[in-house]
């Protein structure tokens, strides 16, 4: 188990907790008792943590790297997943996974980015920055949701599109693009949740829809908050300060009206239970679908573009 630097209360905890089983196991003495108060008391002092937590610990939230991806939640919530690979031009990106796969009965189409659960995997899915074969892969994915008429969910989990000089040379710009004019048109019913990290033309390139989420402890913005303290104060000891000013949070973009809803997370984060984190998400996303296939596809279009269209303000002058 793995702790961030604001769960060092519990991680002192659980290291006591550990050597009291430890100690009662070789004197034969019952701390069953004993062992009780200090999980109620990790329990309380996780309880109390979370719920004055700042905008950084968020983020480092959404880092963990005990938190479910993509394909861990396909494994959940999801059977007969199958993926589909491939842009039909250069190549499969790794860092975007996507296929059909039966939700309770229905037939779905799942794109999502996937980082990688241990440092080689990390490196194959180029810690789930895609290039841009990844957005045309999904792109070609969601047309043939279209085509089919199936739904579409996206899972969003980037720290953004991948930078590097090849992707540029390959038209990153031009596949997000085409992707974010693309989806606001899409005729089926088109769900985006944001799972993790959330960041710029990578999280967009995959953030169309008619109803955008974000899990309680993941965020949303043009960049991350160690790059713009970089930009600002030619430094990265300014990354918390960021983060509090980028407004980056799910309560913060939910008051801003950019998403339309939070989905919370266990207590102690989507890390703690994956199972139970992904029971809730799957439950998010069959009651959307329901409500959205009530709304014909050219009155779910119209409104699509109206959402998009009104966000942010400015001034004339």
């Amino acid at each position: 188990m793995q702790f961030p630097d604001f769960e060092k209360p519990i991680a002192e905890l659980y290291e006591q907790l550990d050597k009291l089983k430890e100690n009662g196991d070789k004197s034969g003495v019952d701390v069953s008792a004993t062992v009780n108060e200090y999980e109620q008391k990790i329990a309380q002092t996780r309880k109390d943590i979370y719920a004055n937590l700042t905008a950084w610990q968020r983020v480092q939230l959404s880092r963990h790297p005990d938190r479910p991806y993509t394909l861990a939640y396909l494994e959940r919530m999801v059977t007969n997943f199958v993926e589909m690979h491939g842009d039909r031009n250069v190549k499969d990106d790794k860092a975007m996974v996507g296929g059909f796969a039966d939700l309770d009965g229905e037939t779905v189409m799942f794109i999502g980015q996937q980082k990688g659960i241990n440092t080689k995997m990390r490196q194959v899915r180029n810690f789930g920055m895609a290039n841009p074969e990844g957005y045309r892969k999904a792109l070609r994915l969601m047309k043939l949701a279209e085509k089919f008429n199936k739904p579409i969910v996206t899972l969003i989990d980037t720290p953004g599109a991948y930078p590097g000089l090849e992707a540029e040379e390959r038209g990153q710009g031009e596949a997000i693009a085409r992707n974010l004019f693309e989806m606001v048109k899409l005729k089926v019913p088109v769900i985006c949740i944001i799972i993790g990290e959330g960041a710029s033309g990578g999280a967009l390139g995959i953030g169309i829809g008619d109803r955008i989420f974000m899990l309680e402890n993941s965020w949303y913005t043009v960049i991350s908050p160690e790059n713009c303290s970089t930009i600002l104060w030619r430094s990265w000891n300014y990354k918390e300060k960021a983060a509090e000013e980028l407004r980056l949070t799910s309560e913060q973009m939910s008051n801003f009206g950019l998403v339309d809803g939070i989905i919370k997370e266990p207590l102690g984060g989507a890390h703690s239970n994956h199972d139970e984190m992904a029971d809730i998400l799957k439950k998010s996303i069959k009651a959307t679908l329901a409500e959205l296939k009530q709304i014909d596809p050219e009155t779910r279009i119209q409104q699509r573009i109206e959402k998009f269209s009104s966000m942010g303000f400015f001034e004339e002058r």
